[in-house]
């Protein structure tokens, strides 16, 4: 059991072949502590403009990227993202009715070549290495914390994606490998997508899911998705990058030192087992 205040593990639990992952719980505020007796403190008045000596990263920094990346990867089993993964999957298996279908529609026409060229991964992480570059050397609060989640959305996303392709191994309409559930190039551009909404609101966010969503269907027109797969890679990107952005957003007053993970045994009549307890 955790002390009083402190923060709650999420949970793992491997029981025979049974796979059970829980999301994480913030640390408690600390109390403001009480005024002490004495003569009222002077007072003063602001100056009305505040010269501020750098940008305020928070957690957002170079140092805490690994630690970061770490919160990220285990934040996506967040209760947060029940909504949104329950709406893709459901869309993801709506939309697998439709594949063959929406394939012959989209094939019979030209014209998603130059942006699957533009939303693959030599010119995405040009892109995103660019931004974050721009961002580290900005004094803009806001635009440094877009740009470092992009960065840290990139990395994770491309960790789950790949992960997932293999697991799945679903063959790509056109036979080139049985990479094509989901699709990494509409995942990447989801995931970038929700941090821009997440940090400038819908007035980007609107433009940045439209880019995004073309991406998605230029893979379909180009045979190598099926609609299903960049339904699947939607949900997964926007799930990844509003995770990122809550997981960095935190105060730096609840953070707890990094990941830690503890493992101990399931021992009992009926089950043998290990149990994993990660603290971040």
């Amino acid at each position: 059991m955790s002390p009083a205040g402190g923060p709650r593990p999420a949970i793992l639990r491997v029981d025979l072949a049974t796979l059970i992952l829980a999301g994480l719980v913030t640390a408690a505020v600390p109390a403001v502590p009480a005024a002490e007796d004495g003569p009222p403190a002077p007072v003063v008045t602001p100056s009305p403009v505040t010269q501020v000596s750098g940008p305020a990263d928070g957690r957002r920094t170079m140092r805490r990227l690994p630690a970061n990346l770490g919160r990220s990867v285990i934040g996506v089993f967040h209760k947060d993202n029940l909504v949104p993964l329950l709406a893709g999957s459901t869309a993801t298996g709506v939309a697998s009715i439709w594949d063959e279908d929406v394939r012959r529609e989209a094939v019979a026409n030209d014209w998603g070549e130059s942006l699957e060229t533009a939303g693959g991964p030599i010119w995405s992480s040009v892109f995103v290495a660019g931004m974050f570059t721009a961002g580290r050397l900005s004094h803009g609060t806001r635009f440094r914390a877009m740009t470092y989640d992009m960065l840290d959305a990139t990395i994770v996303n491309v960790a789950y994606t790949e992960l997932i392709k293999v697991t799945v191994g679903r063959e790509r309409p056109n036979g080139q490998d049985e990479k094509s559930f989901p699709s990494g190039h509409t995942s990447n551009a989801f995931a970038l997508a929700a941090v821009a909404e997440r940090h400038y609101g819908w007035k980007l966010g609107v433009p940045a899911y439209l880019v995004a969503g073309v991406v998605g269907a230029s893979r379909i027109q180009q045979d190598k998705h099926y609609l299903s797969d960049v339904v699947a890679g939607a949900t997964l990107g926007y799930i990844v990058g509003r995770t990122v952005v809550r997981v960095n957003g935190r105060p730096l007053e609840e953070a707890v030192g990094g990941v830690s993970i503890q493992v101990s045994p399931i021992l009992g009549r009926h089950v043998r087992g290990v149990q994993v307890a990660v603290w971040y």
